[in-house]
C-alpha cells in the first residue's frame, strides 16, 4: 500500500520548547524514545493517542502511566473507496486509501513547564 507522506499538521498547545519528533513517512518518533506509526493506529473510527511523560521523564502512551502531557495525535479514521463492478452481477470492491499524514494532527505540548496529564 502507497503511503502518502505528506508532513503531519502540527499544533502548539502552548509556548515554549516542545519535544524533538522525526516523522519517517506514517512514523512519528518522539526523542529516540517513543514510536508511533499512525498507520497501524488508524481503525474505522477516529483515534486519539496520549504521549506523556512519567517523573523519571521518559516517554510513555496514555494518562495512566505518564503524569504530563508531552504530546497528543489525532489519526481520521480510516477512508474507504467502493468500486462497483464492470459487469452487472459482479461484486463490488472496497479499497482502503492510504492514510494522508497531512490529515494526522499532531498536539505538541511545551516540556520547559510539563502540563499535569491528570486533573
Amino acid at each position: 500500500m502507497a503511503v502518502k507522506t505528506n508532513p503531519v499538521t502540527v499544533v502548539e498547545k502552548n509556548e515554549g520548547t516542545k519535544i524533538e519528533y522525526e516523522q519517517n513517512d506514517t512514523k512519528l518518533c518522539f526523542d529516540d524514545q517513543l514510536m508511533i506509526n499512525a498507520a497501524k493506529f488508524q481503525k474505522d473510527w477516529p483515534v486519539h493517542v496520549d504521549v506523556c511523560m512519567d517523573s523519571d521523564r521518559n516517554l510513555c502512551t496514555g494518562v495512566a502511566d505518564g503524569l504530563y502531557y508531552v504530546a497528543q495525535i489525532d489519526i481520521p479514521a480510516i477512508q474507504k473507496e467502493i468500486i462497483e463492478p464492470k459487469e452487472e452481477g459482479g461484486e463490488s470492491t472496497v479499497n482502503i486509501i492510504p492514510l494522508d499524514m497531512a490529515d494526522v494532527v499532531l498536539t505538541l505540548w511545551s516540556i520547559d513547564q510539563l502540563a499535569p496529564a491528570v486533573q
